[in-house]
């Protein structure tokens, strides 16, 4: 189901009540869930609050909104009930600061109909000198969970970038066929993205080209 970034009209205050009226059980569940992400269990973390998501999305939603510390959705319930009832959710995100991030993927998964959505990429460089080929060690994470590990060559990351790219570019052609719009951040992203692109593009066809002239074992 759907979710809105931020609650409108008086649900803040519907929902706020809601969690107030089981706060004590719902922080028992975050107390453990805390204690969980504070001892690695990252994955048993997420589908916990992917069940919360699916079984209660109203305390789900207030939670998420609280961890992040979503002054709108405060100042919402503090119009709606009181300022005591803001100050309780605002504890949340004080008390429990390692559930801000797997509340807020989960929130997008159900916001956006994603699964895992990918938040970061690490990477290290080697050479393989009997082969003679540089290697790129990677790791591609959703917050705290890994998700994929890998091991290329240049030439095989530069493969899945390639088609990356077009599925981009596909996915634009189809959304300017429709005459659909994109939103103004998600554009503006975009733009930043593709500079750096350019810029790294710029930059290895620099490499390329001295590698070309450079004797194959020439150190």
């Amino acid at each position: 189901m759907d979710q809105p970034d931020e609650p409108s009209g008086e649900l803040p205050g519907i929902l706020a009540e809601e969690y107030l009226q089981r706060e004590a059980g719902v922080r028992a569940l975050l107390d453990d869930l805390d204690r969980q992400a504070l001892e690695g269990e990252h994955e048993a973390v997420r589908e916990r609050i992917r069940g919360l998501a699916e079984t209660d999305q109203g305390v789900f939603f207030t939670i998420a909104l609280s961890l992040t510390g979503s002054a709108q959705f405060f100042g919402d319930v503090e119009a709606q009930l009181d300022v005591t009832a803001a100050d309780r959710l605002r504890d949340l995100a004080d008390s429990y600061p390692a559930l801000e991030q797997p509340f807020s993927i989960v929130r997008r998964e159900q916001a956006h109909d994603r699964q895992n959505p990918v938040t970061g990429l690490q990477t290290t460089t080697s050479y393989h000198a009997e082969e003679e080929l540089p290697l790129i060690r990677y790791t591609v994470s959703s917050g705290s969970v890994d998700l994929y590990e890998g091991c290329e060559s240049p030439e095989e990351i530069l493969g899945v970038a390639t088609q990356f790219v077009q599925s981009t570019a596909d996915s634009l052609d189809a959304a300017l066929d429709e005459e659909f719009s994109v939103n103004t951040e998600e554009l503006s992203n975009l733009i930043d993205r593709r500079e750096e692109l350019e810029s790294e593009l710029d930059r290895l066809r620099d490499q390329i080209d001295e590698l070309r002239r450079r004797p194959i074992g020439d150190e």
